[in-house]
């Protein structure tokens, strides 16, 4: 087995609030542990593009409270294509990069066990994603901190929602993911919840008004999942509008409100352990991995796993949310 020298590193897909976090635990470990360090900006496109850049300690001090990423990332089309690819493996081996490290989303170590099975790279993934979604990990960077700018968001609409005794649509991140939403419900004493992984078995709309959730409040909010399979905030105002017209309802869809602002203590805390980890992890030989978090621990997730098993909610929150909004 070849002795790793140079870690590469790159954010990819949407940005999440505890990139910054990892970056530097990434950098400082392995400078620790005598590698030296290229940061490659623009996710894949930058590793494409030949945009990698020498990071040394001090290219990544303050930053561990910053949102965003500052290797700023971008999705990448020719990077799915061969040919891309090859370009990708090219700059490694011109800037002499011995593994990578990438921090992303579902489709990001999806890239990144292609890449590792085509040239035979070691390459550890952190689970970055406001969604939650990745499989073999309890949380991922940035969820906590979205979730608490959801909380954040929702109590001042509560306020103006007692107002105006409307109902209140409040679209959520999630993707095909629930999590946000159905925590983000609990947290916020949401009315309910609409979330995709139950969105085929009852019609969750019907269900809500039938059950008389209004009762003798004076203000009712529903958070709600971005999804096709939902149909989102907008859909649900429009079914309202048509089969419960005695409702006033309104939408706010809080959007990319949720990746941004400073991240939380415990996605920091998290995604310095996770960036000291993959240094320490790839040292030891290990590659095609996922590092997670179970019950505190952190465990090493192969890309296969976590990519293509379904992360489940756990279904007892939602009977949480019906008997916590009587």
């Amino acid at each position: 087995m070849k002795r790793i020298k140079c870690v590469g590193i790159l954010t990819s897909g949407g940005d999440s609030p505890g990139m910054n976090a990892a970056i530097r635990a990434v950098t400082r470990t392995a400078i620790y542990n005598g590698l030296r360090v290229k940061g490659i900006m623009r996710g894949y496109k930058g590793l494409i593009d030949d945009e990698i850049v020498d990071f040394k300690t001090g290219n990544v001090s303050n930053i561990v409270k910053q949102g965003g990423t500052i290797l700023k990332t971008a999705r990448s089309r020719e990077f799915e294509t061969k040919e891309g690819r090859r370009k990708a493996w090219d700059n490694m081996q011109k800037h002499k990069i011995d593994a990578l490290v990438v921090i992303g989303g579902d489709g990001s170590l999806t890239g990144a066990r292609i890449f590792a099975a085509e040239y035979d790279i070691p390459v550890v993934g952190l689970p970055g994603t406001i969604d939650n979604d990745l499989y073999g990990t309890d949380t991922t960077i940035g969820y906590d901190s979205a979730l608490n700018t959801i909380v954040w968001a929702v109590d001042r609409l509560r306020d103006t929602a007692s107002s105006h005794e409307r109902l209140f649509f409040v679209e959520v991140m999630g993707r095909n993911a629930g999590f946000l939403a159905l925590n983000g419900a609990i947290a916020t004493g949401a009315e309910a919840a609409i979330i995709p992984e139950i969105a085929t078995e009852v019609d969750q709309l019907t269900e809500l008004i039938e059950n008389g959730f209004r009762k003798d409040k004076n203000s009712s909010i529903v958070l709600v999942a971005e999804s096709e399979t939902t149909g989102g905030a907008m859909g649900m105002a429009e079914r309202v509008k048509k089969e419960y017209p005695q409702f006033d309802s309104r939408v706010t869809i809080l959007g990319h409100i949720q990746r941004g602002g400073s991240p939380t203590a415990s996605d920091r805390i998290l995604a310095s352990r996770m960036g000291q980890q993959a240094v320490e992890a790839l040292l030891d030989g290990q590659r095609n991995i996922m590092i997670g978090v179970d019950d505190d621990q952190l465990v090493h997730v192969p890309f296969s796993q976590a990519i293509r098993d379904d992360k489940p909610i756990d279904r007892g929150l939602l009977q949480t949310v019906k008997i916590l909004s009587i």
